[in-house]
């Protein structure tokens, strides 16, 4: 009786046992992490934690893309002054000169510069981030990691050259002896706001330029647009009060207008400042979603 019994659970084992040749395969413990990867439904929202997961991934963009930029030029990062010394220069001569533009007291170009320092980071910030995703499809298609890192690389790099032509503009207030107060310890925060806006339109239209093409020869037009309807070579007073409300929706009017508030002592546009900043905070929660919802086609599409 105990051998049959030893036969039958011999057997047994046998045939639990996998054919000839095929390993069993491993079975996995309860601590090993496991990670699953599936589409974004639409009411769920972006986890920032995967970007700062990933975030050696986003120091290694930026410095990627700051050695390709300054690599093998003449005067290296002075490039970054050219186009918003350039700008400046005209819009001084027939604004400033000819037409007499107001500029609050502060001599036109030292203020124009001001205003075209933020207006060049956010349009380069926006144009690279746009095309961050399709520039770098042979990234997305190879590895997986946080797409939101790629235009918010591209706006680090732009903020990086923003920091390099602020010292241009210290440089025109010393030579035209404009001086500052304490308001200028708050220019920083006007300078996170519209790196944050900058980053919440560059995620938005990455996202959508990726599927809609038609978005990269838009774009440009679009900025020059929202340029004029700024106060970047104008000072934001010159709108009429019944229309100030309407216009503070615009969230460069209250940065540009903090901006110089704090830079050269001037009493602030508390509105529309505030006003700008949950204009960006809803735009940048809007962008995300939008990215979130569309990151499982991006391998497919770019």
């Amino acid at each position: 009786m105990s051998t049959s019994v030893n036969d039958a659970t011999s057997i047994v084992s046998d045939l639990s046992a996998p054919p000839f040749g095929i390993e069993r395969p491993a079975k996995l413990l309860p601590a090993d992490p496991v990670t699953r990867i599936r589409p974004a439904r639409f009411w769920e929202t972006i986890d920032l934690r995967e970007l700062w997961a990933h975030r050696e991934v986003l120091y290694f963009l930026i410095w990627r893309d700051l050695k390709v930029r300054y690599k093998q030029t003449m005067i290296g990062a002075a490039w970054v002054v050219v186009q918003p010394i350039l700008m400046t220069l005209v819009f001084a001569v027939f604004l400033g000169r000819f037409i007499r533009v107001p500029s609050d007291g502060i001599p036109y170009p030292v203020f124009a510069y001001a205003a075209m320092l933020l207006w060049t980071f956010t349009s380069s910030a926006i144009l690279s981030s746009s095309y961050s995703l399709v520039t770098n499809s042979q990234i997305i298609t190879r590895i997986y990691f946080s797409r939101l890192a790629l235009p918010t690389a591209a706006v680090g790099v732009r903020l990086v050259d923003f920091m390099i032509a602020s010292v241009f503009l210290f440089v025109f207030m010393i030579y035209y002896r404009v001086q500052v107060g304490w308001t200028i310890v708050m220019l920083p925060l006007f300078v996170a706001e519209i790196a944050v806006l900058a980053l919440a339109v560059g995620v938005l239209t990455a996202a959508l330029y990726v599927r809609y093409r038609d978005v990269g020869t838009l774009l440009p037009i679009l900025l020059q647009v929202w340029m004029f309807v700024s106060p970047t070579v104008y000072s934001a007073s010159i709108v009429p009060a019944r229309l100030r409300l309407i216009y503070s929706l615009n969230p460069l009017v209250g940065i540009m207008g903090g901006f110089r508030s704090a830079l050269f002592n001037l009493s602030f546009d508390w509105t529309g400042i505030i006003i700008s900043v949950v204009v960006t905070l809803v735009l940048l929660a809007v962008s995300l979603q939008v990215f979130h919802t569309l990151d499982s086609s991006f391998a497919d599409e770019v």
